[in-house]
């Protein structure tokens, strides 16, 4: 099928999934067979804990630099007047940027942006229909990053438009500054940039103090520790109060997402070096043993929970820790919404039994605790208007930007290494709604401990169907054995590969 044909038969797939008629799993195959990875489809991580920063900041601690603005001035006046298109989902940098921010840029720009919010599977229907017509009606791209492969010759890489326009080029941008590991982990495909990092959410250990120190324990430094003491706070606490709160919904994104996290913990892989299955391996039965005596720590409804109902537990006091998306700490922390503000710690991921090389897998998996789902910004080839929105990616991905996104967005993880360090940051490391007490957790996180999901054309299938369904099931008690739920998904998952 030629490339062109190819998109063309892509965009229609999306469109009829997005408007009902075709459903998910025949979708899932169709985006398979045509190389677009959507493992995250219809099942962004919701944020709650977006809102105002807990910090008492003076109007010019909300202010975008004056230099940059200055800087956004000058080198637009060629492109005043020209109104610039992105369609994104509902995270923190977006609604920062469409909420409060991009008003400063479009005053100094004189240019208009038009940010539309959507969700995630309508984000990926107008990007697919986009590409196919080359109409150019969005000028920029959210790219998640299991999309990367798919598009990433229907964008810029910014590397060419820091070269091939150096009179546009942001004083300071400084690409290096983009934290390495994500980077590679969500924006590089084959030799080039689909963008830059954008958007983190990433696993790390979420614990509460007051528990911990009731029963004697320091925060779990190991896989093996964080069982034990859940299971101890569980038998002595429960059923007031569990060891862990998980996000084991049958057929549920997020089911994947816990257990590859367990898997990789425990020194499994999800495929071996000749890119065969290998959860059913001796390290993946171990680590379903893991998980099966982790789910007994947890409430009884946890198998009916994605992400949310895992936060909600925590926040009401029903659990005591969770290996989960960091970005739900600052609501944690936010006495208006929980039960708890200031009572959770966050460590980084517990040290795994072993870990496998990213030598040791298949199709590009890199084995880590801290499981991440980021996203990209980019720039369409597409766009009528490439220079006028590569002006304003570089401001909106700027430091100076990052900064006010992170403190203004209630203490979502930034994606380059000087904001961890900005003063606007580190003065909201305090308790409190949109609290950034745990970003130096999330920062080493991502340099030491990130995992990331194998890429290739079937895994959109495989992690949102195959892997959750049959694990849902083996958790229903409907697959008799964990062997039995692995090997059922070596099955259909190496068919699936080879396709």
């Amino acid at each position: 099928m030629k490339d062109s044909d190819r998109k063309q038969y892509l965009a229609r797939a999306v469109d009829d999934y997005v408007k009902g008629r075709m459903n998910r799993r025949r979708f899932l195959g169709v985006a398979a067979q045509l190389g677009l990875g959507a493992a995250a489809l219809g099942s962004g991580i919701a944020r709650p804990f977006l809102g105002s920063p807990a910090w008492a900041a003076s109007d010019d601690d909300l202010m975008p630099s004056a230099e940059n603005l200055a800087w956004v001035k000058e080198v637009s006046a060629p492109f005043r007047g020209t109104t610039l298109k992105l369609a994104t989902e509902s995270t923190p940098p977006s609604n920062v940027l469409n909420g409060s921010l991009k008003k400063f840029f479009e005053e100094a720009s004189g240019m208009k942006v038009e940010i539309e919010i959507l969700p995630l599977e309508q984000v990926l229907q107008k990007l697919t229909l986009d590409v196919a017509s080359q109409l150019g009606t969005y000028d920029l791209y959210y790219v998640d990053q299991s999309w990367a492969a798919s598009i990433s010759r229907d964008v810029f890489d910014p590397r060419e438009q820091i070269d091939a326009k150096p009179d546009l080029a942001m004083p300071g941008y400084d690409i290096s500054d983009f934290l390495p590991a994500l980077v590679d982990g969500i924006c590089r495909y084959e030799d080039r940039m689909v963008g830059v990092p954008y958007d983190i959410p990433i696993f790390i250990m979420m614990y509460r103090k007051d528990i911990y120190e009731q029963m004697g324990f320091q925060a779990p430094a190991t896989m093996e520790e964080w069982l034990t003491q859940s299971e101890a706070i569980t038998s002595e606490m429960g059923p007031k109060l569990y060891g862990a709160a998980g996000q084991m919904k049958s057929g549920h994104y997020s089911l994947e997402c816990e257990w590859t996290s367990i898997l990789w913990g425990n020194g499994g892989s999800i495929f071996d070096k000749d890119g065969k299955f290998s959860g059913n391996d001796e390290a993946g039965l171990a680590a379903m043993a893991y998980y099966d005596r982790l789910h007994k720590t947890m409430p009884p409804g946890a198998t009916s929970w994605t992400w949310d109902g895992q936060g909600q537990a925590i926040a009401q006091g029903v659990a005591a820790t969770m290996l989960s998306w960091g970005e739900f700490f600052p609501y944690f922390d936010d006495p208006a919404s929980t039960k708890i503000s200031g009572l959770m710690e966050a460590v980084r991921c517990p040290k795994p039994a072993s870990l496998r090389t990213p030598g040791e897998c298949g199709f590009g998996e890199i084995p880590g605790v801290g499981h991440q789902g980021g996203s990209s910004l980019a720039v369409s080839r597409n766009s009528k208007n490439p220079d006028a929105a590569w002006i304003f990616m570089q401001w909106a991905t700027s430091a100076d930007t990052q900064a006010l996104i992170t403190t203004l967005g209630g203490g979502t993880g930034p994606t380059r290494n000087s904001v961890y360090d900005d003063p606007r940051v580190i003065a909201n490391r305090r308790v409190g709604a949109g609290t950034t007490r745990h970003l130096d957790v999330v920062r080493e996180t991502i340099a030491s401990d990130m995992g990331s999901e194998p890429d290739l054309p079937a895994w959109a299938q495989i992690s949102s169907d195959t892997i959750p369904v049959n694990l849902g099931r083996y958790f229903a008690g409907e697959i008799a054995s964990a062997k039995e739920c692995m090997d059922q998904i070596a099955k259909e998952t190496d068919r699936l590969a080879a396709m």
